[in-house]
């Protein structure tokens, strides 16, 4: 019995030493608390791990992105410097070309305006372009009576301006609205000038102060005829031919405004043995040779004292008023290139220009120069400060 009795004073001993109900429960509760504790610092540190991962994809695509940018940066045409002292320019690569970098105007064989706004008009083949000074299509005229402009000037009348061209494909001159292309008048061969002519092929037109027109049969005959504004035949001067007062393609032709009076600056292209500038008087009376030795000038335009003049050998001679060069711009080194009319968009190389044949400047002193070109050409050169 001793023992049994032993045995059951200690069983009853360990269970007054056992936790209570409450202790239990407490204790349950304590230790729930521990875990939730646990799994809120897990969570904290996945959260922070997350944000730590975020941030750093995020750094490395700003890196790839910035690498990318560089890249194309480095392989993007980069603009050339041409020119020296006053007459320094830099090329702007791509500009007037369109969103998949080709060019938006077709075959070029014409020339550049500038509007008093600064909108930069170009004619190619199939029409009349309107770019903005950033190279922007803003309006274009497109087909007939728009095609094959050969030259282009643009002129303020009451405060409208009018687009004037030589259109030697189809044996006429031509006046219209730079704004909306209404065309204000028609200048075919004039009959009552009497000459027998076998071909009529206008390649320049101009405009004097009083708003009489000139314009030049530089494929043909080589004469100049004179209308006044109403587009009445007034007389013609010239002849074909490479005596000093004549012409051997009259191609180019502008307002000489660095004189006073004004004078006619005509391009005698095919002058030999080189191309050579011209001053005739309004009247059509013979001045001098303003100037020798310039390959084949196409055309002139004058801002200030300044004249530039595009030759189809590939470059744009920029003339000051004592008409001494001042510089060379585009010089095209390889004569075969330098005067084709095939070079194709892919070969174009930056700063170097090929078959060079309109210009012109605007208010800023930049120049934009077209290029014969069977793929359309118009390039904007900005003046260096």
């Amino acid at each position: 019995m001793k023992p049994l009795f032993t045995f059951l004073i200690a069983a009853l001993f360990l269970v007054g030493c056992g936790p209570t109900g409450e202790e239990h429960a407490h204790d349950h509760s304590h230790d729930h608390g521990t875990d939730h504790d646990h799994d809120h610092d897990h969570s904290e540190e996945t959260k922070k791990l997350e944000d730590e991962i975020a941030s750093l994809k995020k750094a490395a695509a700003e890196k790839d992105a910035k690498i990318k940018s560089l890249e194309d940066a480095a392989q993007a045409p980069q603009g050339v410097r041409l020119g020296t002292g006053l007459m320094t320019f830099d090329t702007i690569p791509g500009w007037g070309l369109g969103e998949e970098g080709k060019s938006q105007i077709g075959p070029t064989h014409g020339g550049v305006a500038i509007g008093k706004d600064g909108t930069i008009y170009t004619s190619a083949d199939r029409g009349v372009y309107a770019f903005s000074p950033d190279g922007k299509v803003l309006r274009s005229f497109l087909d007939e009576p728009y095609t094959k402009l050969h030259d282009i000037e643009i002129f303020d009348e009451g405060g409208t301006e009018f687009i004037y061209g030589a259109r030697n494909a189809n044996k006429e001159g031509i006046k219209f609205n730079a704004t909306d292309g209404t065309v204000a008048l028609k200048l075919p061969f004039p009959k009552e000038s009497e000459l027998e002519l076998t071909s009529f092929s206008p390649t320049a037109i101009t405009v004097d102060p009083d708003g009489n027109i000139y314009l030049s049969d530089g494929y043909a005959s080589n004469i100049i005829f004179k209308y006044d504004k109403a587009g009445k035949y007034l007389k013609h001067f010239g002849a074909k031919g490479n005596g000093p007062r004549q012409f051997n393609t009259a191609h180019g032709m502008t307002l000489d405004t660095r004189y006073d009076p004004p004078r006619l600056l005509i391009c005698d292209r095919n002058h030999q043995p080189k191309g050579r500038l011209l001053h005739y008087s309004l009247e059509g009376e013979y001045i001098n040779e303003v100037i020798g030795g310039l390959g084949m000038p196409t055309s002139v335009a004058v801002q200030g004292d300044y004249v530039s003049v595009p030759d189809l050998h590939g470059r744009v001679v920029i003339l000051d008023k004592s008409n001494t060069i001042m510089a060379v711009l585009g010089h095209n080194p390889d004569a075969k290139l330098g005067r084709s009319y095939g070079v194709a968009q892919a070969d174009w190389v930056e700063g170097v220009f090929s078959g060079t044949h309109g210009s012109n400047w605007d208010a800023d002193g930049n120049l934009y120069v077209q290029d014969w070109n069977k793929d359309g050409r118009i390039m904007k050169l900005v003046r260096a400060k």
